[in-house]
């Protein structure tokens, strides 16, 4: 099987030892995606659902770069800092995501980095 890394200048470069995305075979492993706007490396906003936009997006330019689509993705991770913005990131979601949706979880941390308040990180299958 082979394995390779996807780098979009579209999403913010990855911060520490790790890459965009991996891909192994025809399954694609996206690294968990805060708020940044990629020109920048900044936060996008301190509005939640900004951030939220901001990580969908991100993550939108990393599945591209790796030949597939949103509908592609099978498996979605969503970390928040407050539970109570569940309703929120579906209303966002559904901007991004058409039936059948991919499985989900999500769960509330203590913190993200640099003060996100949303982080997701997701699996994706492209077509053979």
């Amino acid at each position: 099987m082979s394995k390779s890394v996807i780098q979009t200048a579209n999403a913010p470069e990855a911060i520490g030892t790790y890459s965009q995305a991996v891909k192994a075979g025809n399954t694609v492993y996206l690294s968990g995606q805060i708020p940044l706007v990629p020109q920048t490396m900044e936060m996008v906003s301190q509005e939640f659902e900004a951030q939220a936009v901001q990580v969908f997006e991100n993550l939108s330019a990393v599945v591209a770069a790796a030949g597939g689509s949103m509908s592609n993705l099978v498996k979605v991770n969503i970390f928040l800092t407050d539970l109570g913005e569940f309703a929120k990131v579906n209303e966002v979601m559904a901007r991004y995501f058409t039936q059948p949706y991919p499985a989900r979880a999500a769960v509330q941390v203590s913190a993200l980095p640099k003060g996100s308040q949303i982080e997701i990180d997701a699996v994706m299958v492209l077509p053979e």
